[in-house]
């Protein structure tokens, strides 16, 4: 495939079908790593001086809280798309967690803190499947999977705008030690997107023709017309095959989820430590400077996965992605000392650990199941990883309070990604295949 004649046939309704659900994935990127970044801040302001020390263990906390409610919201969300539509729940998950967000900056303790992140990760978790299900069964196949790429990188250019909005915050203070709260405030501009999307975005048309023939099979190997429809989460592990599909791209989410947030959401704080032990003027400025480097370095992953994913394959792609995770998490956190040279690495790190662990989910799970569990299996994939995950932030803040090292932290949960290494081949490959209806 070229870079000429992927676009042929590509219409103004194709593009705006993708920059909806691209702008929707922006603000979720945005809201969430905007909590990693305004974290220290954040402590220092809600919890009393007498619990400061145990700052790593109330921010996994924080951040697993968040993680439980995307998942549980993701997994009810997935549903609902494949039984009320794909633009409906769409709407709502956009405007809820924009509220929410936006009540965030208001908190005046810990427990407000924990209740609002739960339910802003409740109404985050619906917008994702919705999104990839309609760029799936909208654009063509030759193009699916850079649209599907374009799409993700939304998080990417989502937490390069949350980390570069933070360092303007942090280097100008502009409501002193209460400016974390701003980035709360501009995490509410999604409300207005809800008027973008009521006017430009129609329902997907394959999903409607599923539900009017009543195609229920969960893979497209066996469609089953009933006049009642099987529950669609059952669907998923009713079929033996589908059930077979599931759990392997189930496990294969958790070694990403759980790296990103119980590892490469550490990074910055790692940055700042490192440059303290250096020595060096004005280290938070090192944080925010890892986070915007992360960002980039994903960014162009997502861009260009949708190419290299059809030139290499999906399993062997994967494979890639997970060993290449696995290095540079030990390059970063078991070898380099020094944070500029923590810094010239950041890129590569985030290319893998976000970039393309991430990008995978958008493009492989709706090639695996059929029109009308697609929102579903992608929910169960991407935001079921979340209900497991969850522990996990709060597990490397237990290790680090422990052993008071980030690092040994790091380290130990990157072992995860060797499920990466051998079940990718598991799956069948679909490159260049139609989406099973």
């Amino acid at each position: 495939m070229t870079q000429s004649n992927w676009r042929a046939g590509l219409t103004a309704k194709h593009w705006q079908i993708l920059l909806g659900s691209f702008l929707g994935w922006v603000f979720d990127g945005y809201e969430a790593f905007a909590l990693i970044v305004v974290i220290p801040m954040l402590l220092k302001s809600l919890l009393p001086a007498q619990l400061l020390p145990l700052g790593p263990l109330y921010a996994g906390t924080v951040i697993g809280i968040t993680l439980l409610g995307w998942g549980i919201g993701g997994l009810v969300g997935g549903i609902l798309a494949d039984y009320l539509g794909r633009r409906r729940v769409m709407l709502w998950s956009v405007f809820l967690y924009a509220l929410f967000s936006g009540l965030t900056a208001l908190v005046q303790n810990f427990y407000q803190l924990d209740a609002l992140r739960f339910v802003t990760g409740l109404a985050m978790g619906s917008e994702w499947a919705t999104g990839i299900s309609l760029v799936a069964e909208t654009w063509p196949n030759r193009a699916r999977p850079i649209g599907a790429g374009f799409l993700q990188s939304g998080f990417g250019w989502g937490t390069l705008l949350a980390a570069a909005v933070w360092y303007g915050l942090s280097t100008t203070h502009p409501l002193g030690a209460e400016s974390w709260r701003l980035m709360f405030v501009v995490g509410a501009i999604p409300a207005l997107f809800v008027l973008y999307l009521r006017r430009n975005l129609d329902e997907s048309e394959k999903w409607k023709a599923a539900i009017l023939s009543k195609r229920w099979g969960a893979t497209g190997s066996s469609q089953v017309d009933s006049g009642k429809r099987p529950f669609t989460l059952f669907q998923l592990f009713r079929e033996k095959e589908a059930l077979r599909r599931t759990v392997i791209t189930f496990l294969l989410s958790l070694a990403t989820t759980t790296g990103w947030w119980a590892i490469s959401s550490l990074l910055p704080r790692y940055t700042v430590s490192l440059a303290k032990a250096a020595g060096l003027p004005n280290p938070a400025e090192w944080g925010a400077r890892s986070g915007l480097y992360y960002t980039i370095g994903a960014v162009v992953a997502y861009l260009i996965a949708g190419f290299i994913i059809d030139k290499l394959g999906r399993r062997r792609f994967l494979f890639i992605t997970y060993l290449g995770s696995l290095i540079i998490t030990w390059i970063c956190y078991g070898w380099v000392r020094d944070p500029q040279w923590l810094l010239w690495l950041t890129p590569i790190n985030g290319f893998f650990t976000l970039g393309c662990a991430y990008v995978w989910m958008a493009i492989y799970p709706p090639e695996l199941f059929a029109t009308s569990v697609r929102a579903t299996a992608a929910s169960v994939i991407f935001n079921g990883a979340r209900i497991i995950a969850w522990v996990f932030p709060v597990l490397a803040g237990s290790i680090i309070q422990s052993f008071g090292s980030l690092a040994m932290a790091a380290l130990i949960i990157s072992l995860i990604y060797v499920l990466g290494l051998f079940l990718p081949w598991l799956l069948p490959e679909t490159t260049h295949q139609d989406l099973p209806e």
